[in-house]
C-alpha cells in the first residue's frame, strides 16, 4: 500500500519471511515520513531493531520507544492516544509508528494483543497516524496470522483487504478463555467484600516477591473486579487466588454474561454504571488480564507480577 492521506488512521500489516524482506518494507516507509516532515516512532523487539540500526537508516530522525514499549494493550493506547494527541497539537502533519506487537512467536501470550489489535482500529482513528504492523511468518503462528489478517485493513504491498473484520465483531467472537492454573487455588471465596478480597490478597502475597507497587496495583484491580462482579453481575461471584513465587494469578467469576461492550478495559471511560471505569483502571494496573464469557457465566482472570510466557 501506498498512503498519501494524512487523516484517520491507516493500519496496516507487513508480512515478511526474510530479514532482508523485513528492512525492504521498514526502510522506505521511515525514510518516507522523514522527507514529508512526519514523526517516526519506532517499538520493534530485540531481533528486529538490531536489524534496522544496522541497515544503514538514519536513526537520528526516529524515535524508538524501547522493547517494553508494549506491556500492556490498554496502557499502549492510552499512552499512543496521549502521544499523537500531543504532536498534531505540535503541528505535525502526520504519525508512522513501525511497531511489533507481541505474540506467542515471541514467547508472549496473544489473546490480549488480538484484542489490541481490533480495538485500534477505533481508539487510533480520529488520529493522523500510519502505523505499519511486522509479523514475521517464520515464527508467527497459524492461529496469530488469521487474526492478524481479520484485524488489518491493509496488506504492504497488497491494499485493502478482503478478510478485514469489523472490530467490534471481530471481539464478539475472540474472547478467548484460559485456565488458570493446574493446582487448586489457595484461597477460594464465595460473595466476599471488596475489604475481604483486599485483605485475601495482602495475605497471600506474603509468599511471593511482588513488590509493593505491584502488590496494591494487584490488591486495587482485585477489589475493582470484586465490586463489579457484586454491583453489575449475577451471583454468587467467586474470587480465587493462586501464589506463585513470582506472581499472583487471581480470578473473580461471577454466573452473569460480563459487559457487553467489546472494547471493556481497552478504551478509556468514564462509565461506571456498568463497570467500564473499573474494568480500565483493571487493564492499567495487571500484567495480564483474559475476560473469559463461558457457558457457566463471566470470569475475569488478572496476572500480578511476571506474565505468563508462551514457550515453545
Amino acid at each position: 500500500m501506498t498512503s498519501t492521506a494524512t487523516d484517520g488512521f491507516v493500519h496496516e500489516a507487513l508480512l515478511y519471511r526474510s530479514d532482508e524482506q523485513f528492512l525492504a518494507s521498514a526502510v522506505p516507509f521511515l525514510e518516507a515520513a522523514v522527507v514529508a516532515g512526519e514523526v517516526c516512532l519506532v517499538a520493534l523487539g530485540p531481533v528486529t531493531t538490531r536489524l534496522l540500526r544496522g541497515s544503514g537508516l538514519d536513526t537520528s530522525t526516529v524515535r524508538f520507544l524501547g522493547d517494553g514499549h508494549y506491556n500492556r494493550p490498554a496502557t499502549v493506547i492510552r499512552d499512543y492516544r496521549d502521544l499523537f494527541a500531543r504532536v498534531v497539537a505540535q503541528g505535525a502533519p502526520r504519525v508512522r509508528i513501525l511497531g511489533e506487537v507481541p505474540h506467542p512467536g515471541l514467547g508472549v501470550l496473544w489473546d490480549e494483543w488480538g484484542r489490541y489489535e481490533a480495538t485500534a482500529n477505533l481508539a487510533y482513528a480520529p488520529y493522523p497516524v500510519w502505523g505499519l504492523c511486522p509479523y514475521d511468518l517464520r515464527i508467527t503462528p497459524a492461529a496469530v496470522l488469521d487474526d492478524v489478517l481479520c484485524t488489518h485493513p491493509f496488506l504492504h504491498g497488497d491494499g485493502a483487504n478482503e478478510r478485514y473484520t469489523e472490530p467490534a465483531e471481530f471481539l464478539r467472537r475472540h474472547i478467548a478463555p484460559r485456565p488458570v492454573a493446574d493446582a487448586a487455588p489457595t484461597v477460594e471465596l464465595t460473595d466476599p467484600t471488596p475489604a475481604v478480597a483486599r485483605r485475601a490478597v495482602r495475605e497471600v502475597s506474603v509468599r511471593t516477591t511482588l513488590g509493593e507497587d505491584e502488590l496494591d496495583d494487584l490488591v486495587t484491580a482485585v477489589s475493582e473486579a470484586v465490586t463489579n462482579a457484586l454491583t453489575h453481575g449475577v451471583g454468587p461471584v467467586g474470587l480465587r487466588l493462586w501464589p506463585e513465587p513470582h506472581r499472583v494469578v487471581a480470578s473473580v467469576s461471577d454466573r452473569g454474561p460480563g459487559p457487553q461492550d467489546p472494547y471493556a478495559g481497552l478504551l478509556p471511560t468514564t462509565d461506571t454504571v456498568t463497570g467500564g471505569l473499573g474494568l480500565w483502571i483493571i487493564h492499567q494496573t495487571c500484567a495480564q488480564v483474559t475476560l473469559d464469557r463461558g457457558g457457566n457465566g463471566f470470569t475475569l482472570r488478572l496476572v500480578a507480577g511476571a506474565p505468563e510466557h508462551h514457550h515453545g
